[in-house]
């Protein structure tokens, strides 16, 4: 991905400095509130980085309650991590930012509307958020009350080495959808989604949090889309980059490393295949109402 020399967002706070703020409880609310990579996700990355039990995770994540407490990682030291543009990591997460948020300002602007940025955190173990208590092993995730998306950079090793989806175009992706989640809120999407909640049965509200989900990802594809015709920064393998980490967070895909088995009615974000046929779509067209996964069907 070609992205050194271009404009970086100011919209980037980062409390890395500041290690784990709060307690150890993982207690953000999933659903309406915050929005993540996935449900399945948070569990996987849990089993594998802090060694909880994935099914209890997603017994929690799906309304079975409960506290997971976590031990904390103590903050790296300002040297070990970089600062500003001296840190590769906080120079790329900023550019790819600045990038989403010129498409998504065109966009609106062309809807006749007016886009509002979102903020980026960057932190360490954990945070506080409008949405309750973040935690690492969330992985990234959005947080409507505060129009915030949230990062630990860890995440990318994870994804990486424990998800199989290496490259820097397949971070990018985490981020795009993260900001597609922004749009949606922006939109009033994520407000009707919430509104279901309690109304509808959970294999109902399931269907629905997949549609939302896949509408993030097409959003994701409209951001590459743009951001390609109009800074060329597209290299050779990018898009297979993308798709391939797509493809590795679908339902499907971590339920079978996660459990072992399939349990379709339980996906929120949709399988593999639906990941990144969404992802293409958005990216093929750079069209948001080719994005509607609400009327067309998702499967």
């Amino acid at each position: 991905m070609r992205w050194q020399g271009q404009r970086q967002s100011d919209n980037v706070d980062d409390l890395r400095d500041e290690g784990s703020s709060g307690g150890g409880g993982f207690g953000l609310p999933i659903g309406g509130r915050g929005i993540g990579l996935g449900t399945v996700v948070i569990a996987l990355v849990a089993s594998y980085v802090l060694g909880v039990n994935p099914l209890t995770v997603l017994s929690m994540l799906s309304g079975g309650g409960g506290q997971i407490q976590t031990q904390s990682r103590p903050a790296q030291t300002p040297s070990a991590q970089g600062s500003g543009k001296d840190d590769p990591q906080k120079a790329f997460v900023a550019t790819v930012l600045a990038d989403t948020e010129d498409v998504w300002r065109e966009q609106f602007q062309q809807a006749g509307r007016q886009y509002e940025d979102p903020r980026l955190v960057l932190f360490r173990g954990a945070t506080r958020t409008a949405c309750g208590q973040g935690e690492s092993a969330m992985g990234p995730f959005y947080c409507p009350a505060d129009h915030k998306v949230y990062i630990d950079l860890d995440f990318y090793d994870t994804l990486r080495d424990r998800l199989g989806a290496p490259g820097d175009f397949a971070q990018a992706y985490v981020i795009a959808h993260e900001v597609g989640h922004h749009v949606q809120n922006l939109l009033g999407t994520s407000a009707k989604m919430e509104q279901l909640r309690g109304r509808v049965s959970q294999a109902q509200y399931n269907a629905a949090s997949v549609r939302l989900e896949l509408q993030a990802d097409c959003f994701a594809g409209v951001w590459a889309h743009h951001a390609e015709r109009s800074k060329q920064i597209l290299e050779q393998g990018d898009i297979d980059e993308a798709l391939n980490a797509a493809a590795q967070i679908g339902d499907d895909t971590l339920q079978k490393k996660s459990q072992g088995r399939v349990v379709p009615e339980s996906f929120t974000h949709g399988s593999s295949e639906q990941r990144v046929r969404w992802f293409k779509r958005g990216f093929e067209s750079g069209d948001t109402a080719q994005c509607n996964t609400f009327t067309k069907q998702p499967v």
